[in-house]
């Protein structure tokens, strides 16, 4: 039998076969995408592969890449920036489950997802019976109550109930729920994509969900910002002023006492190769740089900004977009636009549902300009195939990201790489907090 044991080589196997593939042009690219809880926890990610080289092929499906060395390549790389703890949800296709490919896997966090064209062909379910045994959970992918499916119900785990799929149809998928009580299966509501739609599936019986509800606004008529997020968008606004002074910097952070103690457990424990302690904050900032500093600030008053249990993961993709878009800025589409500038697009641009409240009213307090503030807002702007760019890689959406960086005169494989260093610096950002070691850092 296969364990985790085997996970080392298999990964020392797979980097010989990253080297390989860098060799030829070829790299895996990662994206992610939450899986929330019924209590709007984040409960893990799915990942999605895919070669640089195929805009809108997944790397798990193309036959040339498709093995265990691969998806252990991608593993890896994901794992940098994953928050410890957490369920992860990889697809697999019929050849890679007859093969015994997931074992390259650690079976404690990974959940071997088949995909919804397997075939239930019988290599294909000894090769699921293998993984049951060795302690893996088994999902299973874009159901919508298939008689073809029925076959892998007695071994998964976790069902992904397509609600797209099935029409939002409360009728259909109260059917569907029905079919699926008598296996005990735990279910999982995909592509949900407003809140009404993931109330109602809460109330059907489904403890996970998967979409973009929780990154849409849910405006209170009403509630306005309290005094306190008033504040730290003014000093988010503060930050952004060519005159805002190092010195200031400093007296602000050392006349709070949660600042300079996430400030030193930051900069103690982010890999910065000090000899010593840092044990002042005048110290840390002349480490730092007053950039990365302010930019560390940022970060911390944006996960500070509201108190809801999604907002962890909000702040985390804001961060990451404000990182990509200043790092776009720097590179690819270097000379068009500042990358501070760019910095603050990708940081705001999850304002509205922090915060609950309607991003006009917000924008009233950031300091962007009219492009920054119309692509906030949906409207025609510069600005906005920017931010659209963003969003198609986290869908996933690799066909239209590809499509998005024709148009934008970027080559895609660059965006790759930038794109995954900025969401490993975003999690360095947050890793204290993500870890429940501290709050914001």
């Amino acid at each position: 039998m296969k364990s985790r044991k085997e996970l080392p080589r298999v990964q020392s196997n797979a980097q010989k076969s990253k080297e390989s593939q860098e060799a030829v042009g070829q790299m895996v690219f990662v994206a992610r995408q939450p899986v929330m809880t019924t209590n709007r926890d984040v409960w893990g990610y799915e990942l999605l592969f895919r070669g640089s080289g195929e805009a809108n092929v997944a790397a798990v499906k193309d036959a040339d890449m498709a093995t265990s060395s691969v998806i252990a390549d991608g593993f890896v790389m994901a794992a940098e920036s994953l928050p410890k703890d957490r369920k992860v949800l990889i697809n697999f296709p019929e050849r890679l489950l007859a093969e015994d490919a997931a074992f390259a896997l650690p079976a404690d966090i990974c959940v071997i997802e088949i995909l919804e064209d397997v075939q239930a062909a019988p290599e294909v379910l000894a090769g699921l019976h293998r993984l049951k045994k060795a302690g893996y959970s088994l999902a299973l992918d874009d159901y919508v109550g298939e008689a073809a499916a029925q076959a892998f119900l007695p071994l998964v785990d976790i069902v992904k109930v397509d609600i797209l799929g099935l029409g939002a149809d409360p009728a259909r998928l109260a059917e569907v729920v029905e079919r699926l009580r008598p296996h005990g299966v735990e279910l999982l509501a995909e592509k949900v994509e407003d809140r009404p739609t993931f109330e109602l599936t809460a109330k059907m019986g489904f403890n996970l969900f998967q979409g973009y509800f929780f990154s849409r606004p849910e405006v209170i008529p009403g509630r306005k910002l309290s005094s306190s997020q008033v504040s730290k968008l003014h000093l988010l606004k503060e930050l952004s002023s060519p005159e805002f002074e190092v010195d200031k910097l400093a007296k602000l952070i050392q006349s709070d006492l949660s600042l300079s103690y996430r400030l030193f457990r930051y900069i103690n424990s982010a890999g910065y190769g000090v000899r010593h302690k840092v044990e002042t904050v005048s110290r840390a900032i002349a480490l730092l740089g007053r950039l990365q500093i302010s930019q560390w600030l940022r970060a911390v008053l944006l996960s500070d900004l509201s108190p809801t249990k999604e907002a962890t993961e909000l702040a985390f993709m804001s961060v990451h977009r404000a990182r990509f878009l200043e790092f776009m800025a720097k590179g690819p589409f270097k000379g068009r636009f500042e990358s501070e500038r760019m910095f603050l697009l990708g940081l705001f641009s999850l304002l509205d549902a922090l915060l609950g409240q309607p991003m006009d009213e917000i924008l009233e307090h950031v300091p962007l300009d009219n492009a920054g503030k119309d692509a906030l807002m949906g409207r025609k702007s510069p600005d906005l195939g920017y931010l659209e760019f963003v969003r198609a890689y986290e869908r996933g959406d690799w066909e239209d990201a590809q499509h998005i960086a024709n148009t934008l005169g970027s080559p895609l494989q660059e965006s790759d790489r930038l794109y995954m260093e900025a969401m490993v610096w975003a999690h360095n950002m947050f890793r204290l907090k993500s870890s429940g070691e501290g709050a914001g850092a």
